[in-house]
């Protein structure tokens, strides 16, 4: 689990440390505009690298769906005290990759949408009805961000379901929905410790990183110019990303195992599925799949000698009983 967080958050390091120095060569190259030509000539590089902001966000919130459906392959198979390897993991994953990258466009691009359109609104508002219109964006951003929430939860499960009991998008979507009904508030409850835990450790990892960096940065370079000060945020910079990769991975696994298990949870409480591990803890059925799938016919405990078949019981009077 931990391998498979790296490589998503390396990814997106690289891509975050790509457009940090971007963005602070583009905050140099500004101190030296004198005229409204050159302001708007430097404005199209900026609007680009914000636009590169957006983009790898939305590239790790992708990464990041189809990784959690991935990652509850390990955490079922642990309920029965099974081993999973890496080529293992993503060799039972890879068979649902195509539902999970739909779904996981389908849930990133639909809060794209969401956003846009509750942007636009607001703009909309604003030319409209000038600083009046707070009145009325205030609460509709407040009512968005709770609509989002409770829509989120809602669906956070789906590809679990996707990989796990092999359904579609669709399926999958509807399944999370019905897993979660008479349960949000406590599924809330659980993801908002584990969020303010996650938060807190990687603050508490990030600080000494950071002051490290700036003490880097002091002794390379007391009196820096400007080749001296890019150069130095460069190597801080790929300090920082790579501690923040390696942070992001433990705590990404830690958070898609708890949803792991609170779908496990619920399919527990409500599809009995703790009778179905207990007969595959019994009868060791299906060692190489995923527990809490379609269910597969139980495995003979007596097999004929030889792979042939059992003698028939001769024929005449049976002895009484």
């Amino acid at each position: 689990m931990f391998g498979s967080a790296l490589i998503v958050q390396a990814i997106g390091a690289v891509f975050v440390g790509i457009v940090t120095v971007g963005m602070f060569q583009l905050s140099m190259s500004f101190e030296s505009v004198n005229s409204e030509a050159e302001f708007n000539e430097a404005m199209g590089p900026f609007l680009a690298i914000m636009a590169s902001t957006l983009g790898v966000s939305v590239l790790i919130g992708f990464l990041g769906s189809v990784l959690q459906g991935v990652l509850v392959v390990p955490v079922a198979r642990s309920v029965l005290n099974r081993r999973t390897g890496f080529k293992q993991m993503w060799k039972l994953a890879g068979r649902r990759i195509w539902p999970l990258l739909g779904v996981a466009v389908l849930l990133t691009f639909g809060g794209m949408l969401a956003v846009a359109a509750i942007v636009g609104v607001s703009v909309l508002l604003f030319t409209a009805m000038g600083p009046g219109a707070l009145l009325v964006v205030l609460p509709l951003g407040l009512g968005s961000i709770v609509a989002f929430v409770w829509i989120g939860l809602k669906l956070m499960l789906a590809p679990a379901a996707i990989v796990v009991e092999r359904t579609g998008v669709y399926d999958g979507l509807l399944r999370s929905w019905q897993l979660t009904r008479n349960n949000w508030w406590r599924i809330f409850g659980i993801t908002l410790v584990v969020a303010i835990m996650v938060g807190i450790i990687g603050q508490i990892v990030q600080i000494p990183a950071s002051l490290a960096a700036a003490a880097i940065g002091g002794v390379v370079a007391p009196h820096p110019d400007a080749e001296a000060v890019a150069s130095t945020m460069v190597v801080t910079t790929v300090i920082s990303s790579a501690i923040g990769a390696l942070v992001g991975s433990v705590t990404f696994a830690f958070q898609a195992s708890v949803f792991a298990l609170i779908y496990m949870d619920l399919r527990m409480r409500r599809d009995g599925l703790d009778v179905e591990l207990m007969r595959l803890m019994e009868t060791g059925g299906d060692p190489e799949g995923i527990p809490g799938g379609p269910s597969s016919p139980l495995p003979s405990t007596i097999q004929p000698p030889n792979g042939g078949q059992f003698p028939s019981a001769p024929s005449g009077p049976r002895p009484p009983a």
